[in-house]
């Protein structure tokens, strides 16, 4: 791995058959990214674009290839070492939220500190300043259910700062949002960008990816620079 990358691919394959078929969702990726910088993967469903994304974050292995991320191959990784890696390194920010429809925001955004083995008086300090920091310190109580979609977006965020990731990765963050709290909700992602995190958007939206320092395309698991 070069000495500025702070995720390099090398040579990464995926496929997944079903039936007599394969579809070959990565062919040969190499890609290296910098730390800081605010990457756009576009490309239509079933391009490969989320299973890249998930290799990244440690929640798929590659069937060829090497991952290095943050000096560590995640190709070789055990199950153990993926979990303790995506909980440190890695922030995840669904379409969908992800989050648990009976827990309080403060709560959700609780729970990876909790998996992350945090003292529970510093989970709750940690937690609160998450959900300051994306302006919801007057929702903590609040459940998804009394929440607006921006706001369980946000509550997402906050999550994914909890444990001080050095990658975020948004797969289509803005799909379930209507444009002006997608345009907010861009507006926190990139800010937070601006703050050093290191940004992974997955999306099918060209005016989301071209507010991206770099756009990668991916069709039949080829990536390649720009649209």
């Amino acid at each position: 791995m070069s000495q500025s990358s702070l995720i390099e691919l090398k040579a990464v394959s995926k496929d997944y058959r079903t039936g007599d078929e394969t579809l070959h969702a990565l062919a040969d990726v190499d890609l290296s990214i910098n730390p800081g910088e605010f990457i756009a993967i576009i490309g239509p469903s079933g391009s490969g674009k989320s299973t890249l994304a998930n290799i990244i974050g440690g929640l798929d292995k590659p069937d060829g290839g090497t991952v290095s991320v943050e000096g560590s191959d995640l190709a070789k990784a055990s199950d153990t070492e993926l979990s303790r890696y995506r909980n440190k390194h890695i922030g995840f920010v669904f379409q969908a939220f992800n989050l648990q429809s009976t827990y309080t925001a403060l709560e959700n955004v609780m729970l990876p500190l909790v998996l992350g083995g945090a003292k529970r008086k510093d989970r709750k300090v940690r937690a609160q300043q998450c959900l300051a920091d994306v302006g919801l310190a007057d929702r903590v109580n609040h459940k998804p259910s009394e929440l607006s979609g921006g706001q369980r977006q946000r509550v997402s965020i906050a999550r994914a700062l909890a444990n001080r990731p050095s990658i975020i990765i948004a797969d289509e963050p803005t799909g379930n949002l209507d444009s002006q709290k997608g345009h907010e909700i861009m507006t926190l992602l990139k800010d937070l960008n601006a703050k050093g995190i290191t940004l992974i958007i997955i999306t099918h939206d060209m005016e989301i990816a071209k507010q991206a320092g770099r756009i990668l395309s991916i069709h039949d698991g080829v990536v390649k620079e720009g649209r």
